[in-house]
């Protein structure tokens, strides 16, 4: 009994944590938005979660060589759109230029990358949350 006590501690106490991390990660982000310009572009910060991603040309955002610059290539944040009834269904959209990669300030270039990640970290939950619904319709059909 105290095991199964422990695991429900355990899972209770990762959950609890995953929300105040994405509760912080949703504050940061929105401050980002505004430090960053993307707000000159996409004017309500909520607006940036119709977009199917954003990435990011210039900076390496692997894991290995995060923030890692690419001589010759131009920083650039892009949003993926996508319109399922349009003839091209993906499209790019530029949210932010900033010029030649070697040229932009050290902090400005964390500060963005930080963005992206941080979006990608927002995503995954609401993309979490879409599926959990999804599954859901499958609860007493499989019976």
């Amino acid at each position: 009994m105290s095991s199964a006590l422990e695991r429900l501690k355990k899972i209770t106490s990762q959950i609890s944590s995953y929300e105040l991390a994405r509760k912080e990660n949703l504050t940061k982000l929105q401050k980002l938005f505004s430090t960053i310009g993307i707000d000159k572009k996409i004017h309500n910060f909520s607006d940036i979660f119709k977009f199917k991603a954003i990435n990011l040309s210039g900076v390496s955002l692997s894991e290995e060589n995060l923030g890692e610059i690419k001589e010759g290539k131009y920083l650039q944040i892009l949003a993926i759109s996508y319109d399922k009834d349009a003839k091209v269904k993906s499209k790019n959209i530029s949210l932010a230029y900033f010029g030649r990669v070697e040229n932009v300030d050290e902090k400005l270039r964390e500060q963005v990358v930080e963005f992206v990640i941080r979006f990608r970290f927002e995503k995954s939950f609401m993309n979490l949350e879409h599926y959990h619904t999804m599954l859901g319709k499958f609860a007493n059909t499989n019976e």
